[in-house]
């Protein structure tokens, strides 16, 4: 069998570690395949300070420049690991175009290119494989296109977002507010200087619009996902959702649905019992509902030079055995153009909701909200009303049963005009059922 040559673009973290894997001093390929991939050259815009501390062997090609990896006629396979959407999308067509199999874990460029480049692959017979750009090291993509082929997929819930994850874990295990615990991910690495994709959903955003469409096998633009991060959490509302039986997340969700699709990213309550509720730390966890599987989740290292490694390692490999190609070429997603769909708008989708007030400690107050919510149609489950005084009055929580996001967000306006209400009004929604 012909070895397969690889090209690698990028030398970052992940980049790195595809090379160790590859490179290692007794590859751990070579103990499972009698054909295993050559790693035959690498670009990166700083080759020259950080190949040296590499030990690279002198026959791989070293380079600042990718079209020298592209027009490589002796490559077959380009990964492409520098990230954004600039430069990778050119390098990704232009590979294409030269005749190489793409592996990416470049989940920005896929949420937003991803169906012209899918397309572009069929157009001149190649492929792309994309695992590593959802969850790192999980198998989810894997999962949803070969494992639950069988399944027409009603939902996702995926916790993608390994910086977040990490800050609400600690936040809520250990007392500590969103700013310094913001600061202590910086510290040790798990968030950018500016985490403003991770923090603000962005990133987990980009993942979902991945698994979705390839869950559904429909056309949505990323601009219709909905979007909320988790920088104005409050560490009293996760202490007061804990005493309620709640676990605050940063949750992408899917659900397919007779009016469309819900595609949403924001702060979510989930019961304690429930398995995402206890995906601590910097780990991923995907909970997939299907028609035929029922319930199913992966858990493990969403992010990390080794483990995204990890995927893109796995990727080459099938491109090599030829075991990615068939499936490329009859995934209907991949090769023909995918149906619009509706994505229903968040006022339109219904949940039960936590609320957070500050009120005055006098009669009547109770009364004056319950009877605005009820005019809205949102039926109160509990309240809980705290004796001290904070923010200049008194905390009032209530928890509804499921309602329309537009009648709580009317709600909430009215009950802002209420003299009795000192300050803003907070609330978070809570997925109980998750099917």
């Amino acid at each position: 069998m012909k070895p397969i040559n690889v090209g690698l673009i990028g030398l970052g973290t992940v980049g790195t570690g595809v090379t160790n894997i590859l490179l290692g001093e007794k590859p751990v390929l070579e103990e499972k395949l009698e054909c295993v991939p050559v790693l035959k050259a690498i670009a990166d815009r700083s080759i020259s300070a950080k190949a040296p501390k590499m030990n690279l062997d002198s026959s791989i090609l070293l380079t600042d420049n990718p079209d020298d990896v592209i027009n490589n006629e002796d490559i077959d396979v380009i990964v492409e690991v520098i990230g954004g959407t600039d430069t990778a999308l050119n390098v990704v067509q232009k590979g294409l175009e030269n005749g190489k199999d793409i592996v990416t874990a470049n989940k920005e460029l896929l949420a937003v290119y991803g169906t012209e480049l899918f397309e572009k692959a069929c157009q001149v017979g190649k492929c792309i494989s994309f695992e590593a750009s959802v969850c790192g090291g999980i198998p989810v993509i894997a999962t949803l296109k070969d494992s639950l082929i069988g399944n027409r997929i009603k939902s996702i819930y995926g916790i993608v977002n390994g910086t977040t994850n990490f800050i609400l874990t600690k936040m809520a295990n250990h007392n500590v507010d969103y700013g310094t615990v913001l600061a202590e991910a910086q510290e040790k690495g798990y968030a950018e200087s500016n985490p403003s994709k991770d923090v603000n959903g962005i990133d987990s955003a980009h993942k979902l619009a991945i698994l979705a469409k390839l869950a559904y096998g429909l056309h949505f633009d990323f601009e219709s996902i909905y979007c909320d991060g988790i920088s104005d959490i409050q560490l009293e509302d996760i202490c007061y959702a804990n005493q309620l039986g709640y676990t605050l997340k940063l949750l992408a969700i899917s659900k397919r649905t007779s009016l469309g699709l819900e595609l949403r990213v924001h702060p979510t309550l989930l019961s304690h019992d429930h398995p995402l509720a206890t995906v601590n730390g910097v780990n991923n966890g995907v909970y997939v509902v299907g028609d035929a599987i029922g319930q199913i989740m992966l858990c493990g290292p969403g992010a990390g030079g080794m483990a995204t490694a990890s995927s893109i390692v796995a990727d080459i490999v099938d491109v090599g055995l030829g075991k990615a190609k068939p499936m490329f070429d009859n995934f209907r997603y991949f090769k023909e153009q995918p149906i619009d769909t509706k994505v229903i708008d968040i006022l339109e989708i219904s949940s039960r909701y936590y609320f957070h007030f500050i009120v005055a400690d006098i009669p009547g107050v109770l009364a004056k909200i319950s009877g605005i919510i009820g005019q809205n149609n949102i039926g109160i489950a509990s309240v809980i009303q705290h004796e001290e005084i904070r923010h200049g009055g008194v905390p009032l929580i209530m928890v509804t049963h499921q309602a329309r996001e537009g009648d709580v967000r009317e709600a909430i306006g009215q009950i802002k005009k209420l003299e009795v209400v000192k300050g803003d009004v907070r609330f978070i929604r809570i997925e109980d059922t998750l099917e």
